[in-house]
């Protein structure tokens, strides 16, 4: 339970003393900054907000970022955060970071839900995936050295040989360009993509501000490959990725993350985080694991204890072939029309 004397509170995400503590969290990760939180709001539709552990001194020792989120039929949830891979209780002292699922489990929330592990009595867990983090050097060529061999630093070569070219985003054209690539990626891979006024918000919420970037990879006038990552407080975050089949000879995604690295490493930040991967997608993760990052269970936490999540079902696989096999509107219109509902899956 919270020491004595603290209480929850709750305050908009935009609050300057909720930013502030943000700021005063060296583990705090671009997930958190609410920047994205606010994004994930407006373009959804959602209540923001964050939950914090109050002292008598008015300091917060505890906290996270909520959206709450009312799916059908009539059920309401916070959730820290949806469209999220991973987002850690916050606690400049890491000792009093369970003074919050404490605190959480006497507020009026039908159902929490954590991105992270809560090791609080009543909580239940799960992890259906996984997480590679890679901790990096201010030296490049010192993070390059624990690169796989055969599967990464060959086709970083391979790319530069064939020519390829890394370009940061600077306009709302390259934008429209990532857009594109990753229309037709969601479009093969049978989901929905996110609503065009996600990427509107994120350009002017995110990558505007300098929160983030996106690198596209050319060959020639031609966008093979584009990745939007996350950058904030000695972290990036690598987010969305999308790219053209036809470009994969060349090897064009090896060397958009290598950029991405090497920037990083330039920057100073402190580790680059490949992002969430399905357990059960091997492929994905021998890619991931071949830059030397260490593989960890993504593990989520819900109050009261939620069972695993299984397949979607009938439905799921049915739209993810009409997608697939139709016209490129209607990858466009599900997403319009039903991506807000995914975000308590």
């Amino acid at each position: 339970m919270p020491e004595d004397g603290t209480v929850a509170v709750t305050l908009p995400l935009g609050d300057a003393r909720w930013a502030a503590f943000v700021d005063s969290c060296p583990a705090a990760t671009p997930f958190h900054h609410p920047a994205w939180g606010s994004l994930l709001a407006d373009a959804y539709g959602f209540e923001a907000f964050a939950v914090a552990v109050a002292g008598s001194d008015g300091g917060f020792s505890c906290g996270a970022p909520f959206l709450e989120i009312r799916s059908l039929p009539r059920r309401r949830s916070w959730i820290s955060l949806p469209f999220t891979d991973e987002c850690a209780l916050l606690a400049p002292d890491p000792g009093r970071a369970q003074e919050l699922p404490a605190a959480l489990a006497g507020l009026a929330a039908p159902r929490i839900e954590i991105r992270s592990k809560v090791g609080a009595v009543g909580w239940g867990t799960r992890a259906d995936g996984v997480i590679h983090v890679l901790e990096l050097d201010p030296d490049p060529e010192r993070v390059r050295q624990g690169f796989s061999r055969s599967q990464v630093v060959r086709n970083i070569a391979r790319a530069e040989r064939e020519g390829v070219e890394v370009r940061a985003a600077v306009s709302r054209d390259d934008l429209e360009v990532f857009y594109g690539l990753h229309l037709r990626t969601r479009r093969r891979q049978g989901v929905p993509i996110q609503p065009r006024r996600f990427f509107d918000l994120l350009w002017e919420r995110v990558l505007e501000p300098g929160l983030g970037t996106i690198l596209l990879a050319y060959h020639g006038g031609t966008a093979l490959a584009g990745a939007l990552f996350l950058t904030w407080n000695g972290t990036t975050i690598y987010k969305f990725g999308a790219s053209d089949p036809e470009g994969w000879p060349m090897r064009p995604n090896h060397l958009l993350f290598w950029t991405a690295v090497r920037e990083a490493c330039l920057r100073g930040d402190r580790r680059f985080d490949f992002g969430r991967t399905d357990a059960d997608n091997a492929g994905l993760r021998a890619f991931k694991s071949g830059w030397g990052g260490v593989e960890r269970p993504l593990v989520y936490s819900t109050l009261p204890p939620a069972g695993p999540h299984g397949e979607h079902g009938l439905a799921g696989r049915v739209l993810g072939v009409t997608i697939r096999r139709g016209p490129a509107w209607v990858c466009r219109g599900v997403g319009e029309l039903a991506y807000r509902y995914a975000a308590s899956r």
